[in-house]
């Protein structure tokens, strides 16, 4: 009589230290939101905007390192996901509404949670197209909306505001910043052609002064925080309709030319 013979256990998978880098990136992300959160219910404000900012930093680097590493994964993508949905839907909206929105009580509640929604709407909409290459704004170098990060630093401008200025005048007016918010939320569902800095190319002969904008951009942002970030904010609401326009023209240009071909 024979034994039967043992079944052996597959041994595990060894992953390497580089397929989890941009993961740790998005966790990082996440606490970020999840600590301005904190910071927010003990009132210290600037702490609270400056955790969104770095959470935009983890998010904006999590999917370059993905593509530089060739570690992309559908996984990698879901978290992305549900750690922007905290990070910049659900963590600026309650920073508002402990700040200013729950002067109107009801409504400041309800702006909060449609801010939320909209985020979580985006995004979404975002993996619904994931893997749609043929998406025509895409395909343009555009992105359709405001993205989540941007959507959630354009959402605390009025803070910005008062930290630049120093003085509460915004966060007395509550229905003004549920009105505004109200806005930027419409902006990140809506199907605008906003501009995607993955379709910013650098001519090699602009090489040297790109670098020393960003080196001066850098040493700015270090000296005078609110100034600049509230500059990015205006000159990024000014390039929305830009970009509308130029994906409008693209468009056009495009159908041309295949009528022309046909």
């Amino acid at each position: 009589m024979t034994p039967e013979p043992t079944r052996r256990t597959p041994p595990l998978r060894r992953m390497h230290i580089r397929s989890l880098a941009p993961n740790v990136l998005t966790m990082l992300a996440l606490c970020a939101g999840l600590t301005a959160i904190r910071f927010a219910l003990s009132e210290r404000w600037e702490l609270a905007v400056y955790a969104i900012v770095l959470a935009g930093v983890f998010d904006g680097l999590d999917g370059t390192v993905a593509r530089l590493l060739k570690s992309t994964s559908r996984f990698g993508a879901e978290l992305d996901s549900l750690s922007d949905v905290v990070a910049f839907g659900i963590a600026p909206a309650l920073i508002l509404y402990l700040w200013s929105l729950n002067g109107i009580t009801g409504l400041g509640w309800i702006i909060t949670l449609a801010f939320a929604l909209t985020c979580a709407l985006r995004l979404a909409r975002y993996n619904a197209r994931l893997d749609d290459e043929d998406e025509p704004r895409r395909l343009s170098g555009f992105l359709t909306g405001v993205p989540a990060p941007v959507g959630a630093g354009l959402a605390l401008v009025p803070m910005m505001l008062e930290f630049q200025f120093g003085t509460d005048l915004l966060r007395a007016t509550p229905l003004a910043i549920a009105i505004y918010t109200a806005c930027v939320g419409f902006l990140m569902i809506s199907t605008f052609a906003t501009y995607s800095w993955k379709g910013l190319v650098v001519r090699r002969e602009f090489l040297v002064p790109v670098m020393l904008f960003v080196g001066l951009f850098a040493t700015l942002l270090t000296i005078y925080p609110w100034a600049v970030m509230l500059l990015c904010a205006a000159a990024y609401l000014v390039s929305i309709p830009m970009a509308m326009s130029r994906y409008r023209r693209r468009r056009l240009q495009r159908h041309g030319d295949g009528e022309t071909n046909a």
